[in-house]
């Protein structure tokens, strides 16, 4: 057996070998954000957001989650570690991050605080994090008031614009989670005063249960109890027997106690007490400690919510440390370990990330790659809904509105989620969304191929999966439909693991493939209306990139076909050919598969040329591009001439096929010369099937040469779609020249727009008409990869787009891989462009190598937008940033 790189790589291998000894029993599972969510929402309206505000949140005992300030789980969240901070100045202690709601906010919700993701390991045996509070009161109001003045063409009022950080006026609290073992973990809070002057900052370490006893009536209660003689917190519960906090000897820390359950008195003015609230009910300690009620906490020294309360004294540029354990009652572990055994795992994280950007020279390259990884392993969090019960109600509770059960996801009654899952955004997004997941999991099997995995076929299985065969899209609505990419995903990740591993995941990629066939069949008989290989309707992803609100009934009736939603259609057909021909090597019989999904491939392409037989194709000639087509009620059909990336999406449609495929595969080899010989008139459509390119490959694409000449010399032109930065979401000509159509009367218009949406469509938190956004980039990438592939190195085009300069396809990708990774690198003044919002990100020693992953860019400066921690799929960066290899199945995509 060989020897681990890395101790990290060591524990990986572990994982799963052992079910009582899993080190990803515990780890940062604890949302940013609980409130405001779906989940939460009993409203019969809907208002989510309305329905749980932030200023219920510290009163509230939630229902589906618990959400705070850097917090620490097991991975049924049953037992939870936060912390809060108050600087003696705040009208509420800091247990929470503070944001818009979506109609507070200008451009939708948005988070009103300063944190970062700084480094972790996949195991979670290490974790570190930085919160950067303020030491004036912090700016509720201001926030709020100041943004409800602003429009949509307004930039965003931040924190940093309201001056509360001018003097560095802050403290950094810097927290660290690290594992002894797979149930034994350090914490170490470490706060810096920044300020000119010694401050003051009360520092609460919280252990607490997440509330599962008061929706049943049968539900057994946990504990909390504290000892001061061993200045230990001791939590009981039937799950883990006895969990103990331990704090170091010298630490002064006052134990307070609480229950997690709602202060029915503040909230709805209903004086409910129990034996178990007993007066203190979950913001006893913002009470305590805030409000001066010492009177306010649970007087007998116990409960189900528990915290340590510090007062920490710190001499400007000083800092000052708190060190616990949490570990079973049993374990010798004690906060003395501490100082040892993080100095050892960040060693070890040294050690594994050493490995993973062994190829990746630059320091500064490797410092975005490690916290692009860190970003996306911090951003799983522990995600129960289960729909049923949230129609019908709790035993225990009110009946919920009798209209929410035909209301939002009333036709979702089967999905019942209780898993930790991998979040775009634990704040703006907390809440899983399934072709965000896809992108997810590609760039995390670069780290931990089986988490990746195990999140893509959690979301296939019954508990998510639609009995239909439909997946789930977000709880905001689940029918909504997004790109379907799930397979692609399921490929890539087999691929990344099989190349790191040496291993052929052949059980994970059969497993993946039989209900996928189940998505597949969802699709052709949903979405394609007359059975023409037209896929039509839908969100599909891409929110504002249309003229139409895309989900929506057309405006004056009629049918939008896009090229978009029948390339993705043709992408996920070759994706399933593709695994079948990986399967069919060990289990013959999935030749016929990879035949039939062939064939499926070959009919979509005839669609987009031929629309259903009329001779009217997506394509038009003389604009060199995809448009989608809009059937009019008086039998018109027209074109909907934007320069979208919806038109580049049919580049990613492309598979090569090897000469010994069709040598070990008879049987796939004689139904595909059957077809070929039998409908010629099918086998034209699709390039070079009959020309074999380098090394006798074969091609399958929606493009020919001259095709996707085409649609590249569009995206890799500076006019267009090329940025500095990356390849635009819509053509910047359109700023001067914007699209516009007439119907009933009604002028619906499309005009660039770099950065953020100036419209409300889909809640103006978003905007795909002009911003970059890296999973396209990341498939274009990808696709440019695989023509190559079959290509060679004769075929070239100019990159960028008339500038004389005649390269490859590699190169093109290669260039557009280049101009990604320069949002985040300093550029010739030092600046990070994605960092460019404020020059206290771009220029402040404390920050400037702190980089956060925003949702998306500016289309002309790079400057990040929407959702800042979307380490999600903006962590795609990390995949792309890694040199690329020489053989095709090690693709830098």
């Amino acid at each position: 057996m060989h020897k681990p790189a890395s101790a990290e790589h060591g524990r990986l291998s572990e994982q799963g070998a052992a079910k009582n000894h899993n080190w990803r029993t515990w780890g940062p599972y604890v949302s940013c954000r609980q409130w405001g969510t779906v989940r939460e929402d009993y409203s019969a309206d809907g208002s989510a957001w309305e329905s749980f505000p932030h200023d219920d949140a510290r009163s509230r005992a939630y229902r589906w989650g618990e959400d705070g300030l850097f917090g620490w789980c097991d991975k049924d969240q049953i037992l939870c570690l936060s912390i809060a901070v108050w600087n003696g100045k705040d009208g509420i202690l800091k247990e929470r991050l503070f944001g818009l709601t979506n109609t507070e906010g200008n451009h939708g919700e948005d988070a009103k605080e300063l944190w970062w993701h700084v480094d972790a390991l996949p195991s979670h045996s290490w974790n570190r994090m930085m919160y950067a509070y303020p030491q004036r009161a912090y700016p509720y109001a201001d926030l709020v008031r100041t943004n409800s003045l602003r429009t949509k063409l307004d930039p965003e009022y931040e924190l940093l614009d309201t001056g509360i950080l001018d003097e560095d006026r802050f403290f950094e609290v810097w927290v660290t989670y690290a594992k002894r073992e797979h149930d034994e973990t350090a914490l170490r809070i470490e706060v810096v005063n920044r300020g000119p002057e010694t401050a003051e900052i009360h520092v609460i370490p919280q252990l607490f249960f997440r509330n599962t006893w008061s929706w049943r009536n049968d539900a057994a209660r946990p504990s909390i109890e504290g000892f001061r003689s061993r200045n230990a917190l001791v939590a009981k519960c039937e799950q883990f027997g006895a969990m103990e906090l331990r704090f170091e000897g010298s630490a002064n820390g006052e134990f307070l106690f609480c229950e997690n359950e709602t202060n029915f008195d503040r909230l709805f003015h209903v004086k409910r007490h129990t034996p178990a609230t007993d007066g203190a009910p979950k913001d006893a300690f913002n009470d305590c400690i805030v409000g001066g009620k010492p009177d306010a906490v649970n007087p007998h020294a116990r409960g189900t919510k528990a915290a340590a309360w510090h007062r920490l004294t710190i001499a400007s540029g000083a800092r000052a440390s708190i060190d616990a354990v949490l570990c079973p009652a049993d374990s010798d572990f004690s906060p003395s370990d501490v100082p040892a055994l993080l100095t050892l795992r960040a060693r070890e994280a040294d050690d594994f990330y050493s490995v993973v950007h062994r190829d990746l020279p630059s320091p500064d390259a490797r410092r975005v790659q490690r916290q692009a990884y860190a970003g996306l392993l911090l951003s799983k969090q522990y995600y129960d809904f289960d729909v049923r019960r949230w129609l019908d109600g709790d035993p225990t509770q009110p009946s919920p509105p009798e209209q929410r059960k035909s209301g939002r996801n009333a036709s979702w009654r089967h999905l019942a989620a209780s898993s930790v899952l991998s979040m775009p955004d634990t704040w703006e997004y907390p809440w899983f969304a399934a072709w965000d997941h896809a992108f997810h999991c590609v760039a995390m099997a670069n780290v931990d191929a089986d988490f990746a995995k195990g999140q893509l076929s959690k979301l296939l299985t019954d508990h998510y999966m639609h009995p239909s065969g439909e997946l789930p899209a977000y709880e905001w609505n689940f029918s909504d439909v997004n790109p379907p990419i799930h397979a692609w995903a399921c490929w890539r990740v087999f691929q990344i693991d099989k190349k790191r591993s040496g291993v052929a995941d052949h059980d994970f990629l059969a497993a993946a493939f039989s209900r996928l066939l189940l998505n597949f069949t969802w699709w052709v008989n949903r979405k394609d209306a007359f059975g023409r290989n037209i896929f039509e309707g839908g969100f599909l992803g891409l929110d504002n990139v249309g003229v139409f609100d895309r989900s929506q009934p057309l405006p004056g009736g009629g049918r939008l076909q896009q090229a978009d939603g029948t390339s993705w259609m043709a992408m996920f057909a070759l994706t399933m050919m593709r695994i079948a021909i990986e399967l069919a090597h060990e289990r013959p019989f999935y030749q016929d598969m990879a035949a039939k999904f062939f064939e499926h491939f070959l009919q979509i392409a005839e669609a987009m040329t031929k629309m259903g037989g009329k001779g009217i194709g997506l394509w038009n000639e003389a604009d060199g591009f995809y448009y989608d087509m809009m059937h009019l009620p008086d039998g018109r059909i027209e074109p909907i001439k934007v320069l979208s990336v919806v038109g580049l999406i049919p580049l990613f449609a492309v598979e090569t096929i090897e000469p010994e495929v069709l040598k070990q595969l008879p049987i796939f080899r004689e139904r595909l010369e059957w077809f070929l010989r039998e409908r010629p008139e099918m086998s034209a459509l699709v390039s070079r099937w009959n020309e074999p390119g380098r090394g006798e490959r074969r091609l399958l694409s929606l493009l020919r040469g001259h095709r996707m000449k085409c649609l590249l010399s569009k995206a890799l032109d500076e006019r267009h779609f090329l940025s500095p930065f990356g390849v635009r979401s819509i053509s910047r000509d359109l700023a001067a020249n914007p699209y516009s159509i007439q119907i009933d009367s009604k002028a619906y218009t499309v005009r660039y727009e770099p950065a953020e949406s100036q419209s409300g469509l889909f809640g103006g938190n978003s905007n795909w008409r002009g911003p970059i956004w890296m999973p396209m980039n990341f498939l274009l990438v990808e696709s440019l990869q695989k023509f190559h592939h079959y290509y060679g190195d004769d075929f070239k085009i100019d990159c960028p787009t008339g500038s004389g300069r005649s390269g490859t396809l590699l190169d093109a990708a290669d260039e557009i891989v280049r101009r990604n990774t320069r949002l985040f690198l300093p550029n010739e003044s030092g600046v990070r462009p994605s960092l460019s919002m404020h020059p206290k990100l771009s220029s402040d020693p404390t920050f400037r190598d702190l980089i956060n992953f925003h949702e998306y860019f500016d289309g002309d400066t790079g400057r990040g937008c929407g959702a800042s921690h979307q380490t999600g799929w903006t962590a795609c960066i990390a995949k792309m940033m890694s040199p690329r290899s020489s053989t095709h199945a090690e693709t830098l995509a």
